[in-house]
């Protein structure tokens, strides 16, 4: 049996005591603790990065903290002296939470007032009822005068009439259901947004990075863009970067839902917040802080939270229409019998905070599934329109074809001034700046043949042209034929055969020229990706009726692959001006269109479309347009998103039609005599706190919902 030990350890430079320890524990008192704005759970998660922790637990009411290790000494130490140097300025600050708790303090106020009702005079009664129940009706006039008829208006009506009646316990349960349902309402919605802002959100990790060619252990929101940060095994890459050095089997399950690690080598892309598990590697910050793909995923989840979609605003329109209906329902009834009780239970009806809430939640729910899965959803309207989807555009090149290309030929056009070596060195060198596939292909090449950096002025980056840099007292030009051609007036058409003879294989080709002359063409080629013909047959069997490519392929070669993979309609030979355009024509038609691209060029068609999906490996401008961001370089994700969505929606209209079904039954039963207004506010209440419930967890379970589509499936797979 273990010896627990206690101690009085005390650092004074900021209060840290160690209260008590045995082998595998340690609890401390660190009086910092006491600010309520801390973010504890902040703090929690990067007190765990500590290498042995296993668990940590922040008690700010206690302002105590502690730690369940691994018993070695080296961890110990390491814990004592991080706490030890802890400060408050460097916790980020959090919302302070001293609401929560005055939140249910009025429920159990009614609560014990109805236990000692039954004992208090009647003067007595009276007055701690009207007391107790003046919030309502003071909430009840201020909507009257301020916002017109809405549901606290009839609430206010409902109690007020049972309490001028003197039916002070009715008074009182129903007020005290009232604020038990607003409670569990704010507390199911509060769980939601708590639930997608932690899933996440970046851990804070401690990480080893090269200054002055020694390696120092930092916070990773002190990196810099451009450092070399080294992570070995057990630890969490804490940039979004390239591979230099090393190679390891990282996990990414946390980032996107992937849960077999994948092998990272030189020149591989690795995204912040996941985990080597074996191996090491020595990477470039191309993102820091608040720009890795992590913190940008929770600020799109944050910016969303508070974003209504066009059903979030229907719902309301219709929530709010159906207080009249209750009005309207509750004075004729009265007018026709008289009977002030049944007025009560009918003013108790409120179909608004089922309509209201659970719509928004059901997004939320939608939007932590998809990202537990690897998919950004951008808000409920991209899912809205993602449900809706009837046709689906894919550019060709990094979506249907893997983003890793290769290059295959570098064709010199001026041998004396550019030998092949050269050329290819000095073009690796300026696509070193860029993060397009295209250019990592490049750069891979270069550095597979070991050819050495040149040096070279400022990068100029035109967005979907290509790029300019001096060099050598010149300045070379790469890009597309298009960009060279029309924009900078040089010409390659004294190299039309072997441009042609490139093109008649499939490849696709980058242009390289000076201001004066064209200088080379360097070809890359992309292969089909293996699932590619599963993931449209899953599409159609989701519903999508139209699948379209666009290429810059010809016509021939883009047909054969479209029959290929069972595609309906091709745009071969597109220029990247072209493709917001056929985006167009097709809405035009009447479709509903989703456009999946990867390029700087892609952003006018990602906008163009009703929804814009983007793959995890393409440009930045592409991921930050787009409503949909797939985090991962699976195809199959895009079946997973188009399913969520549906899934999301049918949970959505199947709410709705239970809450105005349920809440009409209600009413009905209350216009009849058959509801007291107690059991009306329970009835009520019940069923909007049920539906939360299903709002918040009915996707947590990928066949919790079965959708018409899928059982067309099992109808067809079963004979039935």
């Amino acid at each position: 049996m273990q010896q627990a030990v206690r101690l009085s350890t005390t650092w004074p430079d900021n209060g840290l005591r160690l209260v008590h320890e045995t082998p595998v524990r340690l609890r401390f008192k660190l009086p910092l603790l006491a600010d309520p704005l801390i973010d504890f759970s902040w703090l929690e998660t990067w007190l765990e990065t500590i290498r042995g922790v296993e668990a940590v637990r922040v008690n700010r009411h206690a302002r105590s903290v502690i730690f369940n290790y691994d018993g070695e000494t080296r961890t110990r130490t390491s814990i004592v002296e991080l706490l030890g140097e802890l400060r408050r300025d460097r916790i980020p600050s959090g919302e302070p939470e001293p609401t929560r708790p005055a939140e249910i303090v009025p429920v159990l106020t009614t609560a014990a007032l109805l236990v000692g009702l039954p004992f208090m005079s009647p003067p007595v009664r009276r007055l701690l009822t009207f007391l107790n129940i003046s919030k309502t009706l003071f909430t009840g006039l201020d909507t009257l005068i301020n916002r017109g008829i809405k549901i606290e208006v009839l609430d206010a009506i409902a109690i007020g009439l049972s309490a001028s009646r003197g039916e002070y316990a009715t008074a009182n349960i129903t007020d005290f259901l009232m604020q038990l349902g607003g409670y569990l309402e704010k507390k199911t919605e509060r769980q939601s947004d708590h639930m997608l802002r932690r899933l996440l959100k970046p851990e804070p990790v401690l990480a080893w990075v090269e200054r002055d060619d020694v390696l120092v252990q930092i916070p990773d929101d002190q990196i810099r863009a451009g450092e070399k940060v080294e992570v070995g095994p057990g630890e969490k890459i804490p940039v979004d970067g390239l591979v230099l050095d090393g190679a390891a089997l990282v996990n990414q399950a946390a980032i996107t839902g992937e849960s077999v690690p994948v092998r990272k080598e030189i020149m591989d892309r690795v995204i912040a917040g996941s985990l080597v598990e074996d191996g090491r590697l020595r990477i470039e910050a191309r993102h820091v802080g608040d720009e890795t793909t992590t913190a940008r995923i929770a600020r799109f989840i944050d910016d969303s939270l508070d974003q209504p979609s066009d059903t979030q605003r229907m719902a309301e329109r219709l929530a709010d229409q159906r207080v009249y209906l209750t009005l309207g329902t509750g004075g004729l009834i009265y007018l026709l019998t008289g009977d002030e009780r049944r007025l009560e239970s009918i003013f108790l009806v409120d179909y608004s905070c089922a309509l209201k809430l659970g719509t928004p939640l059901a997004f939320k729910s939608g939007m932590f599934r998809a990202a537990s899965e690897g998919i950004l959803l951008k808000g409920g309207e991209a899912i809205e329109h993602l449900a809706e989807v009837d046709t689906i555009v894919f550019d060709k090149t990094g979506t249907l074809t893997r983003s890793d290309l290769e290059v295959t030929d570098v064709i010199v056009l001026d041998e004396q001034r550019w030998p092949r070596d050269r050329l290819l060195a000095v073009t690796a060198s300026i696509e070193e700046h860029a993060s397009h596939p295209l250019a990592e292909a490049i750069v891979r090449k270069a550095k597979e043949e070991k050819l050495n950096h040149i040096d070279h002025g400022e990068v100029e980056y035109l967005v979907a042209h290509g790029m300019s840099c001096p060099v050598n007292g010149d300045r070379l030009l790469i890009g597309s034929r298009h960009y060279l051609e029309e924009h900078e007036g040089l010409s390659f058409a004294p190299f039309e055969t072997e441009i042609k003879a490139l093109e008649k294989t499939g490849k696709t080709l980058l242009y390289v020229s000076t201001q004066h002359e064209a200088v080379g063409l360097i070809a890359l080629r992309d292969t089909l990706r293996d699932d590619a013909k599963q993931v449209l047959a899953s599409l159609r069997e989701l519903g999508v009726r139209h699948l379209v490519m666009l290429t810059g392929d010809h016509r021939r070669r883009a047909r054969a692959l479209a029959d290929e993979l069972g595609i309906d309609e091709v745009f071969a030979e597109q220029v990247p001006e072209d493709k917001a355009g056929v985006i167009e024509q097709l809405r035009a038609e009447g479709r509903r269109v989703a456009f999946v691209g990867d390029g700087v060029n892609d952003g006018p068609a990602l906008v163009a479309a009703d929804v814009g999906i983007a793959m995890s490996r393409g440009a930045e401008l592409a991921r930050a347009t787009a409503d949909v961001v797939l985090l991962e370089d699976r195809l199959a994700l895009l079946v997973d998103a188009v399913d969520i969505a549906q899934r999301t929606m049918h949970l959505v209209a199947t709410n709705y039609k239970a809450a105005i079904g349920i809440n009409t039954g209600v009413m009905i039963g209350a216009a009849l005599g058959w509801l007291s207004p107690v059991t009306t506010a329970v009835l009520h209440n019940g069923t909007t706190v049920g539906l939360l419930v299903k709002a918040l967890r009915g996707l947590g379970d990928p066949t919790h919902e079965t959708l018409p589509h899928d059982r067309e499936r099992q109808h067809a797979a079963t004979g039935s």
